[in-house]
């Protein structure tokens, strides 16, 4: 097995590893944030959960709902780096904002610009990545740089408890650090990646033409239904750490709850990536919806740190079982050259699900408390679970290749 993940890794194209890098110094940057801006808005700015929940919602589905648009430009192009490169020096430029904002009126605009750059980098990179890896490695190489990404997602929030105690709960001047690893990862993705150079000749059609659209077919459509009622289920993690908050956890501390869950989100993203090369999809998606309601029973019924810990690492086991596996089953429904276009829409209908339930969660919360919140997500799980159950034959395979 030893011998298996090491020829697979050498195997990886250097591209995959670049990309990866780049994703884990945003997320860097990223994290450090937003790990602590619940506490910020709550704490500091006197927000609501109703106004997180609407918020993180806002911002979430902003990010997938403008990948669409960027996802059919860079097939019409042929030029997935360049809009890749543009995303991500917005999500740069947006760091100082949150740094600078007197009232929830900027943190709001901060929020939107920097998932719009999201958004706009989201499917070019995807789609970049199956264009780069071989397709026996697919799997794999989503999950490396899903690996790489969460590695990230851990280290912003620690970075930012180390600074929180050091600085004193100096939220503003943590933000300002944060444009460090922003400005790197730009840089890098710039001088790093070779995108892979069109077949000379090779027309410039419409990716939303209807004679193109006909060609992302049944299996592709069923992905999409799948991924945004797993979306659906799953709210933002912005919930996660008002849990830790009512825990008793200090202030400080409070986004290690991110930390422990990225760490787990990190160590198995990979190995379940390469797992999903050899394995039904259908089946492992399915296990991935039990964890997910095993985390939502655990968060609603603990509420000491040690409860809240176990339930955060059942969270980011689900997110390393489900989420890399579900951009290499679009990769793998979809022609290579609507790629881009594919992912574009696999996000919009998953940015309106998190939106749904972005502002559902803050809802219940507010009105019913935190339990009733996560009881509501593990039925969504179910109900999730019932339609993955129902597919259609041949809708989900265990080996596109």
């Amino acid at each position: 097995m030893k011998l298996f993940a090491a020829n697979t890794l050498s195997r990886m194209p250097r591209g995959i590893w670049v990309l990866g890098c780049v994703s884990l110094l945003m997320d860097v940057s990223s994290e450090m944030i937003h790990s602590l801006l619940p506490l910020f808005m709550v704490t500091v700015l006197g927000a609501s959960a109703l106004s997180v929940g609407i918020i993180e919602g806002l911002a979430e589905s902003t990010a997938l709902i403008v990948k669409v648009f960027s996802g059919v430009l860079s097939d019409y192009l042929g030029k997935r780096k360049l809009l890749a490169v543009c995303g991500y020096a917005l999500g740069a430029l947006s760091k100082p904002l949150f740094a600078l904002a007197p009232g929830i009126g900027l943190v709001v605009g901060a929020r939107l610009i920097d998932r719009v750059g999201k958004g706009i980098r989201g499917a070019p990179r995807d789609a970049l990545v199956a264009d780069i890896a071989p397709p026996d490695l697919r799997g794999a190489a989503f999950g490396l740089r899903q690996s790489l990404d969460t590695v990230g997602a851990f280290l912003g929030p620690l970075l930012g408890v180390g600074l929180m105690l050091v600085w004193v709960n100096d939220f503003r001047a943590i933000f300002w650090v944060a444009v460090i690893p922003a400005a790197l990862a730009v840089a890098l993705l710039f001088f790093g990646v070779q995108e892979p150079v069109r077949p000379p000749g090779e027309p410039r059609v419409n990716p939303i033409r209807r004679v193109n659209l006909r060609r992302l077919g049944a299996p592709y459509w069923w992905v999409v239904g799948v991924g945004a009622i797993f979306t659906l289920a799953r709210f933002s993690e912005a919930f996660l750490v008002l849990r830790a908050q009512q825990s008793g956890v200090p202030l400080a501390l409070v986004p290690l709850v991110m930390v422990a869950m990225n760490v787990v989100y990190a160590g198995s993203a990979y190995p379940f990536g390469k797992l999903s090369d050899r394995m039904d999809h259908g089946r492992l998606l399915l296990l991935g919806l039990i964890v997910l309601i095993a985390a939502d029973l655990v968060l609603a019924w603990g509420t000491h740190w040690s409860t809240l810990l176990g339930g955060v690492a059942l969270w980011g086991i689900h997110m390393g079982m489900t989420q890399g596996l579900l951009a290499a089953m679009v990769a793998d429904a979809a022609p290579a050259d609507l790629r881009g276009t594919a992912y574009g829409f696999f996000n919009l209908l998953s940015g309106l699900a998190m939106l749904l339930a972005s502002v559902l969660a803050g809802w219940l919360w507010d009105g019913f408390g935190a339990a009733f919140t996560f009881y509501a997500g593990a039925g969504f799980c179910v109900l999730a679970g019932f339609v993955l159950l129902g597919q259609p034959a041949g809708s989900v395979r265990g080996d596109a290749r």
